[in-house]
């Protein structure tokens, strides 16, 4: 086992359409594979972080620290990823970060941007939503992860606002004829476990994997049914 002065990292982001793999040694981003998400590449992750541990002569004792994009987004995404996290914390002793979704893509606002939206399909009209401001280096919630609509959110927010999500091609018809909203390029849509590893620093660590649950925000649909069917 390998101990350096740099913590070693390894960031799952499992939250989105689209998900990742990095490994960081402090803040130096050493390598990162993304992967098509969905049920059926699930089985993959765990054996694409083995061949990345190969790459780098990695052994699973010397990952320090596993930072975890913990929501909101995907329901299915988040659970696979958080459990996959416990289970590697359980296994390497490595502390675990949950780094909240939305932080994650505000990393991805462009420079010129002071006030960003996240976007993010909620279903059912709704959205995951938060609003964040620039603050010297620094993005600060305005209004954190929430459900809401597109359309309330903006009524709330100043101009020039930018939003940045999956969600925006779902919720068009709330974008109104505002120049002063800006839609970001969809390239900046999309979480990356390199961001992750970036901000674990920013966030607490905690200690018990049992304690790690995601950042749901509303249940998942399966979960409402079941309630619902509870009090007919």
């Amino acid at each position: 086992m390998r101990r350096t002065l740099a913590p070693r990292t390894l960031a799952l982001e499992t939250s989105g359409r689209t998900g990742s793999v990095a490994f960081a040694e402090g803040d130096r981003i050493i390598s990162e594979q993304s992967f098509d998400y969905g049920l059926q590449n699930a089985a993959r992750i765990l054996p694409m972080i083995d061949e990345m541990c190969r790459a780098e002569a990695w052994s699973p004792a010397d990952i320090q620290r596993i930072a975890i994009s913990i929501g909101p987004g995907s329901f299915t995404g988040l659970r696979i990823g958080v459990t996959l996290a416990k289970t590697l914390a359980f296994a390497t002793g490595a502390v675990l970060i949950p780094v909240p979704s939305i932080h994650v893509l505000a990393a991805n606002a462009p420079a010129d941007s002071n006030e960003i939206i996240i976007v993010l399909d909620a279903k059912r009209g709704q959205i995951f939503t938060a609003r964040l401001r620039r603050q010297s280096d620094r993005w600060t919630e305005v209004e954190p992860a929430h459900l809401g609509t597109l359309a309330a959110i903006l009524d709330r927010s100043p101009r020039p606002v930018h939003l940045i999500g999956e969600g925006i091609p779902y919720h068009r018809e709330s974008i109104r004829d505002d120049t002063g909203i800006v839609l970001t390029d969809p390239s900046l849509w999309i979480g990356h476990a390199s961001i992750v590893a970036k901000l674990a620093d920013e966030f607490r660590a905690i200690s018990d994997p049992a304690a790690l649950i995601p950042l749901y925000i509303r249940k998942p649909e399966a979960e409402e049914k079941a309630d619902l069917a509870d009090h007919a």
